[in-house]
């Protein structure tokens, strides 16, 4: 057997600790003193138990020539013997209380000894830990795992696991490495969730609440949500919504009813009111450079449109052009779209024609984020009485003010154009169309807006329209994801102070953000141990770290129930309509946008799982702090040792993204993957230790299936599944293998890891 380390590794308190061989700047993370037991020295209670009691014994062994002179001695200093021993005794027993008292929590670090978790919420953990891998009882699994084995133990349960080392010989296909064998267990849904998903798992659950006591906003919130969950409903009224709305917008040319309403009048009615912008992008952001400057004003940002026609880049004539391949059914879509609004056979493919000729024609000025990027194209910023002589088909201050009602605006307010060479090429394309279109038969412009706002509203269109959407050309991000899902996502957008509030209101803010204080703090000491770093670029990273205020994000005064019903006055939400309910949110997500213009402060992201730097802050959201992840009454064990790994990964990633690992080991990794698997390891080794300060804080935690606190903080870790952060990619070995670097570098670990060192040489000589 090949050991994985040089001495026992155990958890349990002995009576005798041998100081360590190894010096401290090798063992790496050392356990703190809540882990060790004091050097053993000798019971005065012993002591002075063995001189006093038996002095006869002692007074025996003498010769005997001394025997009378002993005697003599022993009663003249009797007195003074039986007071030193009364004192000896009293300080003893002070002695052994004080050794109880500081070790008790020592103790029940150990298996067996711990208080068990009993909440409803532990008892699921419970559960999930029955049924996965202990890494203490297949400590080896690791190298299997990393070189792609299709090997399944049996009492790994089907663990899902990702794929082996990018390029190796084994994964040559790219596949994962565990395909699905018969008569396994299918992978549970939550084994594959992501945090994203989780989160919105979470909101879900809460909008399913039957809470009679809700206020009236979140009662609305509640009622959007099973609205767009009620399919049949949504089916039986197919698509007169779309067309009564049609009608009060002035009517339609493909229908032969229409008044010729005013191209900007009527572009105007579409970005004030529904959330749709045919021609042009419209946002609210912050530009870059004055945030470099401390300043947080935000600006109209206007940005080419999302053209719906499928379009390519030509790189070498640096032009956007529609894709040949996908016109053909790209058409068939539109007309298919046509035929389901009651357009006439005889004219559909006229106004098709039209509406891709306009579409080709703007598509030749969209160009890629990269290379507007490179050409300096972002974020130019002009007055709107400048974008006006620039593209003035456009009625600019017209339509933002329509956009942005009923804020003030003026000619002389500042915009900023993200590509000013489409815009500028846009304008007379429009002109053009304006004027030579045949008043009596068609009308391009409004044909092209109509279809854009059938694009907006597809989402609470009839299946006909969903499926038109996934299986043509105009695709849908979230087409094939779980209706509930695309519902959550769709509530979020209208409601989100309601979310916020909700979300708020059942998360546990002491505890997270003691957790947060407690990851920051040991993040800040694992910076003095970084080797190998530029030690300017370090003292920049320290500086810049020292000046950061880390806070859970939430705003100083949180909307209450009265605030959000005053919000939400004046919107009506229908049980059965799912149509008249998401125009209102289309409303709502407007409105969302006019108060971020006005606002300067960052309203929290109630979809964000993620840190955020702004400015001197470094906010992290309530999102990162649900169930099944996080819960307050979960042993600190589990919540360290998941969502603070996490958070631990989440900052490195952020405030050292260019820190390279040091060459070496068993594997040829690529730069990223040595620095990916740094990275995760320091932050194991951060969140332990934030822990471990956790506990010297508030000693004690409880337990769950009788483990012990380490032993259950790493084999809650050992659950993390490798799609929880954007950098997994990156990441060729199991999170189990992090858990026998930190135990053969530390003495933390239960028990000692043992590999079969024939499994292991074939394994590494395999990789």
């Amino acid at each position: 057997m090949l050991r994985m380390s040089e001495t026992p590794i155990e958890l349990e308190p002995k009576l005798s600790i041998q100081p360590p061989t190894q010096p401290e700047f090798e063992r790496g993370l050392q356990p703190p003193p809540l882990f060790q037991l004091p050097p053993p020295t000798q019971d005065p209670l012993v002591t002075q138990h063995r001189t006093q009691i038996h002095p006869e014994i002692q007074l025996s062994e003498s010769g005997p020539e001394h025997r009378p002179q002993a005697v003599s001695l022993w009663v003249k200093h009797r007195r003074l013997l039986l007071l030193l021993w009364g004192f000896s005794l009293s300080a003893a027993l002070l002695g052994l209380m004080f050794y109880i008292h500081q070790n008790l929590n020592r103790s029940s670090d150990q298996p067996g000894t711990v208080t068990p978790c009993l909440s409803p919420a532990c008892q699921w953990a419970s559960a999930r830990l029955s049924t996965s891998t202990d890494p203490f009882k297949e400590p080896c699994d690791y190298f299997l795992f990393t070189c792609g084995s299709d090997r399944l133990t049996q009492d790994s349960r089907g663990r899902h696991r990702r794929q082996g080392i990018p390029g190796h010989p084994q994964n040559q296909n790219g596949k994962s490495a565990w395909p699905e064998r018969k008569g396994e267990r299918p992978l549970r849904e939550e084994e594959l969730m992501d945090r994203k998903t989780m989160l919105l798992q979470y909101l879900r659950e809460i909008l399913e609440s039957n809470d009679r006591a809700s206020s009236s906003a979140v009662q609305k919130t509640k009622r959007f949500f099973h609205s767009c969950l009620d399919t049949r409903s949504i089916e039986t009224a197919g698509v007169e919504p779309f067309l009564t709305l049609i009608h009060k917008l002035g009517g339609w040319a493909v229908s032969g009813q229409w008044n010729k309403t005013d191209f900007n009048a009527t572009l105007s009615l579409l970005m004030r009111d529904y959330a749709t912008f045919p021609f042009f992008n419209l946002y609210v952001g912050r530009d870059p450079k004055e945030m470099a400057n401390g300043r947080n004003k935000r600006y109209i940002q206007i940005d080419q449109p999302d053209l719906l026609i499928p379009i390519e880049w030509n790189s070498k004539k640096q032009k956007s052009r529609a894709k040949a391949q996908t016109l053909r059914p790209f058409m068939a879509t539109c007309q298919r779209y046509l035929a389901l609004l009651g357009a006439p056979p005889s004219s559909d493919m006229m106004h098709v024609g039209m509406f891709m000729s306009l579409s080709s024609e703007l598509a030749v000025k969209a160009t890629p984020l990269q290379y507007r990027l490179s050409k300096g194209q972002l974020h130019q910023r002009m007055s709107i009485k400048e974008l006006q002589i620039q593209a003035p088909a456009i009625d600019w201050l017209g339509c933002l003010r329509a956009a942005f009602h009923p804020l003030p605006l003026i000619e002389d307010d500042h915009v900023l154009l993200h590509n000013l060479p489409y815009v500028v090429h846009m304008s007379p394309i429009i002109g053009k169309w304006l004027n030579n279109y045949e008043p009596s038969n068609s009308a391009p412009l409004q044909t092209y807006m109509v279809l854009n706002l059938l694009h907006t509203l597809m989402p609470a269109m009839d299946s006909r329209f969903s499926e038109r959407v996934n299986n043509g050309s105009v695709g849908d991000a979230d087409g094939t994801a779980p209706r509930w899902r695309r519902c959550v996502l769709e509530t979020e957008r209208g409601f989100d102070s309601v979310l916020t509030h909700l979300l708020s209101e059942r998360t546990a803010h002491r505890e997270a953000e003691e957790m947060i204080e407690n990851i920051f703090s040991s993040f800040k000491s694992k910076l003095r141990e970084l080797k190998g770093t530029n030690p300017k670029s370090l003292q920049s990273v320290v500086t810049k770290v020292q000046s950061l205020i880390p806070r859970l994000w939430i705003t100083s005064e949180m909307s209450g129930d009265a605030e959000l019903d005053r919000l939400f006055s004046t919107v009506s939400v229908s049980t059965h309509s799912f149509f008249s309910n998401y125009v209102q949110l289309l409303s709502l997500w407007q409105k969302r946008r006019r108060r971020l213009l006005s606002d300067p402060s960052e309203p929290p992201d109630v979809l964000s799982v993620t840190p955020l730097l702004l400015g001197s802050e470094l906010l992290f959201p309530l999102g990162m702090f649900v169930p099944p992840l996080f819960h307050p009454t979960y042993p600190r064990a589990m919540n360290y040792g998941v969502v603070g790994f996490l958070i631990a990964k989440d900052i490195l990633h952020m405030l050292l993204p260019d820190k390279k690992a040091s060459r070496g080991g068993a594997f040829s990794l690529s730069s990223a993957q040595l620095q990916e698997v740094w990275v995760q390891y320091s932050a194991l080794q951060i969140a332990l230790q934030a822990y471990h300060q956790s506990l010297q804080k508030r000693p004690g935690d409880t337990s769950i299936s009788g483990l012990s606190h380490t032993h259950l903080f790493l084999s809650a870790f050992s659950q993390v599944n490798c799609d929880f952060d954007p950098y997994h990619e990156f990441m060729p070995l199991e999170p189990s293998f992090l858990i026998k670097v930190i135990c053969a570098r530390s003495h933390l670990c239960p028990t000692s890891l043992q590999c079969p060192s024939q499994t292991q040489q074939h394994s590494l000589q395999t990789c």
